[in-house]
């Protein structure tokens, strides 16, 4: 399943890091805002290597994000991460084909990562 959500980027937050039994993690959260009749405020999160991906947007720009959705149970309550895979700039009506294509495949892939590189320790985070 592609699931793909567009709206203006609004908010970056700082980068989280830490150690997993599988070694070294990273992620970085960001908030969009939906262009719907009634807006809504979308947190994603990127881990890994995808964190570079913030890099190259910034506020207020518009973008078309792929994701995946997985939820988690931990201590018999569950939790709902929206994990992006690619960004691309440019969501607006206005824009042409060329503001939106990847700039090289490897940086922004067309299918979704089989192993997202997440961590397998036990926190709910």
């Amino acid at each position: 399943m592609n699931l793909q959500i567009q709206g203006k980027l609004t908010q970056k937050l700082p980068t989280e890091s830490g150690e997993g039994r599988n070694g070294r993690w990273e992620k970085k959260q960001f908030v969009i805002e939906t262009d719907d009749q009634y807006p809504k405020n979308i947190c994603m999160v990127l881990w890994g290597d995808k964190v570079s991906m913030l890099e190259k947007v910034t506020e207020g720009d518009m973008l078309t994000v792929s994701i995946n959705i997985e939820s988690r149970e931990f201590n018999s309550k569950w939790y709902t991460d929206v994990k992006a895979w690619r960004i691309e700039k440019g969501a607006d009506e206005g824009s042409s084909p060329s503001q939106s294509a990847p700039t090289s495949a490897s940086a922004m892939p067309t299918e979704p990562p089989a192993d997202l590189g997440l961590p397998d320790d036990d926190l709910p985070f």
